[in-house]
Parts: structure tokens; sequence; C-alpha cells
């Protein structure tokens, strides 16, 4: 009995080593299936690129730091980087920003010193400084890393750069005479995004928009009929995210006379003056015949006493011949 119980046990220990041997023998089956797919997928595996954020903004003046991540099973010493620019003034031409290829990083002229790669060669990313608007624009990154066949990973990134507005310039063309039309604009030069226009009568009362007035907030605005209700001094606020700038223009209509009544003014005022004249006339006449009159009393009485002188002559003479 205790034989037998030795033989037993003899037996399951052998079983025990037999099932544990066949255990870690599908194990390391197992792990080299793995090993091998990771090794096949490893091979086939292509160049990936990702772009962490696809649209930054950033204000003028600033710097900003564009993302670009890659992923090769290769190695760097043949690494290739493109970074491109799609300007929204002409996205139709490309420029090239800067390049990182076999250990040489090259700049476009137009952005040296203000552009450069910040985690070569793991790391793609670019950093911009003394942004501008002409910086804006669709980027792209292209990493190509030989000699892996698979086409280059490209990443795209769309950048804005802000911009506040720059001082409005107001103007005025048109008749400010009582019952004319007047049309005011406002010029704004620069601002991103593109500032919006408001038109406002501020004195002597404040509106948003004068009595009379037609046209849209971002367009020349025409006043028409112009009184003295539309005189004043009126406002244009070019605002965008970045703050607001103001022009303003004072308009001051007046009255005119119409040309019958100016030209009537002048008949009343020539027949005036001809009145004037015809009674300083009469008064000159008048004056001259009233001088001469009195001289020809003055004279009357020599002449009578000489006829009295002459009408006794001949009594003297007759007197004497006696």
């Amino acid at each position: 009995m205790p034989g037998f119980l030795a033989t037993s046990l003899q037996a399951g220990k052998e079983t025990a080593s037999l099932s544990s041997l066949s255990a870690m023998g599908s194990s390391g089956r197992w792990m080299l299936w793995t090993l091998f797919v990771c090794v096949a997928a490893w091979k086939s595996a292509a160049l990936s690129v990702t772009m962490s954020e696809s649209v930054k903004e950033v204000l003028r003046g600033d710097f900003v730091v564009l993302p670009c991540s890659f992923i090769t099973f290769s190695r760097l010493s043949r690494l290739n980087i493109i970074w491109t620019l799609a300007p929204f003034s002409s996205p139709e031409t490309p420029i090239q920003v800067i390049v990182y290829d076999h250990g040489q990083v090259i700049e476009d002229p137009s952005l040296t010193g203000r552009v450069g790669f910040t985690g070569l060669p793991f790391s793609a990313d670019i950093i911009l400084n003394d942004t501008r608007v002409s910086d804006a624009g669709i980027y792209r990154c292209m990493v190509n890393n030989p000699p892996e066949s698979a086409d280059p990973g490209i990443g795209e990134l769309i950048l804005s750069v802000l911009e506040p507005p720059s001082l409005p310039v107001c103007q005025w063309d048109g008749n400010i005479d009582m019952g004319g039309s007047v049309i005011l604009s406002c010029l704004v030069a620069k601002g991103v995004p593109t500032p919006d226009i408001r038109w406002q009568k501020v004195n002597p009362e404040e509106i948003l928009l004068p009595i009379n007035m037609e046209g849209d907030l971002s367009s020349p605005v025409q006043i028409v009929n112009v009184s003295t209700q539309t005189s004043g001094l009126y406002r244009c606020s070019a605002s965008n995210v970045l703050g607001t700038e103001n022009c303003y223009v004072n308009l001051a209509s007046y009255s005119t006379p119409d040309s019958p009544s100016g030209l009537l003014q002048g008949v009343l005022l020539t027949l005036f003056m001809s009145l004037v004249l015809l009674a300083l006339l009469v008064l000159i006449l008048w004056l001259h015949r009233t001088g001469q009159d009195g001289r020809w009393k003055e004279k009357k009485p020599e002449e009578e006493e000489c006829y009295n002188e002459i009408r006794y002559t001949p009594s003297l003479m007759k007197r004497s011949f006696v």
C-alpha cells in the first residue's frame, strides 16, 4: 500500500512537469509571434506627422510657437523638415519659411532672425518672433526621413495675426447748404479682424444714426435734406476685439439768399440811391436859383435910383434956361 502511494505520487509529479512544460511552450510561441508581428509592423510603419493645434492667433509684434510632431522608425541621420506658408494675401504663391536638411538649417531671407526650430531633431516645432500681419496664412509642416519609402508626412495649421484698428480718417463731401446732401466717409487703413465702423451724432444730442440718414454702418453714410437739425458733431468709431479708434466731423449748415431775392435787393438799393441823388440834384438847383433871386433883388433899388435921376434931369435943364 505505501508502495502504491509512492508510485502514484511520482506519476502525479511527472504529469505536472509535462503540463508546465507544455504551458511554457505555448507562452513562448505566443511571445515569439508577438515579437514577429511587432517587427513586421515596425518595418512596414509609415512616418506620421501630427499638429497639436490646427488654428492659432497671435497679436502683431508678439511671438508664437507653431507645433509639429512626428513619429519615425528610422534613424534621424537623413531627416528632412520643410515649413511653407501660403499667405492669406496670395495663397496661390506659397513661400518656403525654413528647412532642416542633413543637419543644416536654411531660413527664408525675408524671415532671417525671426524664425527658428525649437527641438531638433526630435521635434519639428518652430518659433516665429516679431509677428507681422503678412505672416498670417496657412502653414504646412512636411517631414521626410529616408530610407522610409512612404510619402512625407504633412501637417497643416492656420495662423491669424491680430492688429488693433488704425486711426480712421473722417471726410465729408457734398453741399452743406440748407436742403443739400452730404456724404460722410470713414477710412481705416489697418485692423485684424476687419474693424466694425459706426457713425454717431454726438453733439448737440447723441444718436446712433442721424435723422434723414441713408446707408449702412460699414460704408459711407449720406445725409439728405441738410438742415439745422442735422448740423452738429459726428463721430466715426472703428472697433475690433483689440480696441477702438475715433475720428470726428463737424457739420455746420447755413442758408444762402436765393438769386431772385438777391436781384430784387440790388434793384431796390439802386432805386434808393437814384432817389437820393435826384433829391440832392433838386436841392442843389433850388439853392442855386434862390441865390440868383437874392442877387437880383439887391441890384433892383440901384436901378430905380438911377432912373429917378434921369427923370428929373429935364426939369433941371428947363430951369437953367429961365
